[in-house]
């Protein structure tokens, strides 16, 4: 894929507002490409990560934040482990990924990992971690598409016992609350 650079990109506080907001400085990458050899995920998405820092670099902000390649990063940490600059790419990530929601240009196609993400959220707030059976009953009501998806796997984690019908018990479910609280301030 190739883009045009134009002048906008170049003048734009683009790179400027991902410092900013993440404390990476995307100019200090020189485009080694380990980051994008080591990406367990990599063979899935659409610009490799060294590309979508390469991107911040140049100001390119539309083609960034409407990458696939957000939405799919693990936030495994392997890119920045193999940066020779200790360039924090999954945080990079992140904050693509919240910029693009909050300008309501996320990728389409990655709905199902942003309403996953959410139900993921919604079950930790409300049990001070993830019931799965309850998170992914929240997650297949609001996308009725993917209801059928993952129904053959089921019994066999139960079986296993790896998925429980009620959330376990937790100590401190009042320190969750008050993180959910101040982040929720936080963000608006």
């Amino acid at each position: 894929m190739s883009i045009t650079i134009t002048s906008d990109m170049l003048l734009s506080n683009f790179t400027e507002e991902i410092e900013k907001r993440s404390g990476i400085k995307a100019a200090e990458c020189y485009q080694c490409g380990k980051c994008s050899a080591g990406c367990p995920i990599a063979f899935e998405m659409d610009s490799l990560p060294s590309r979508i820092i390469r991107l911040v670099q140049l100001g390119a902000k539309d083609e960034a934040l409407r990458s696939r390649t957000i939405w799919l990063c693990a936030s495994c940490e392997t890119c920045t482990t193999r940066c020779p600059m200790n360039i924090e790419i999954a945080e990079l990530m992140n904050v693509l990924r919240e910029m693009a929601l909050e300008m309501g240009v996320a990728n389409k196609s990655e709905k199902n990992i942003i309403e996953f993400g959410k139900a993921f959220l919604r079950s930790v707030k409300k049990n001070g971690r993830v019931a799965e059976v309850m998170m992914i009953n929240d997650y297949k009501m609001r996308r009725p598409m993917t209801a059928l998806q993952d129904l053959s796997v089921a019994p066999k984690l139960m079986a296993k016992k790896k998925l429980s019908f009620r959330p376990h018990a937790i100590k401190g479910q009042e320190t969750v609350e008050r993180i959910f609280k101040n982040c929720e301030k936080h963000t608006k």
